[in-house]
């Protein structure tokens, strides 16, 4: 296909953030996304879970981006995963949203698309990277290719808050701003993430 016909690769980055630090990595990404030619960002959120069952969400949230649905992942290009850690392990909105893709792996609809994750934390030993590991295995059950942060990125070695191989992370401390090195990361995986997923479309295509 020629580039003139070629259509936009279209990156969903779906996220859970209770206080906006995981939103602002989310944003981050986006603008990372959207510096590559011809890919655009999608942000999409999960509601809160209760134990109440009686207890539910409003459709529409009260601010920031809509709700995710299943077909906003079957047609995205690409997929950013985004959560806080809940000691060392996703946040139970964004884990009780994938539970409920099951019609989608049924399908295969996501096998064969990029996929990388992201994740903050209060504390600086708060378990980013088995986050980061505990979102993965549920892309791999559905045939999607990883996409983490190579080495060759210098604020990898430059971090002294956030940011692993596997994706970035960043530590909120006392509610701080992205660090330097926790944006550049972030712009980076979006970027990267926007590359391979534009890569894989244009080539089946």
């Amino acid at each position: 296909m020629t580039d003139s016909k070629r259509r936009s690769a279209e990156i969903l980055i779906l996220y859970y953030s209770r206080h906006g630090s995981t939103a602002d990595m989310a944003r981050m990404i986006a603008r990372g996304v959207e510096e590559v030619p011809d890919t655009v960002a999608k942000l999409r959120t999960v509601p809160e879970v209760s134990a109440v069952s009686e207890a539910t969400a409003p459709a529409v949230p009260s601010d920031g981006p809509p709700y995710a649905t299943l077909d906003d992942l079957k047609h995205c290009d690409g997929l950013a995963l985004g959560s806080p850690t809940h000691f060392g392990n996703m946040a139970a909105p964004l884990k009780h949203f994938l539970d409920n893709t099951s019609a989608l792996w049924f399908s295969g609809t996501l096998s064969g698309k990029p996929a990388g994750v992201f994740t903050s934390t209060a504390s600086m030993h708060g378990g980013q990277e088995a986050t980061l590991l505990t979102m993965l295995p549920p892309l791999l059950h559905h045939g999607m290719i990883l996409v983490g942060i190579p080495s060759s990125e210098a604020a990898l070695h430059k971090t002294r808050s956030g940011g692993t191989p596997y994706g970035p992370s960043r530590h909120t401390g006392d509610a701080s701003p992205l660090s330097d090195e926790e944006r550049a990361l972030c712009r980076a995986f979006g970027a990267r993430l926007a590359r391979v997923a534009k890569a894989l479309k244009n080539a089946a295509e």
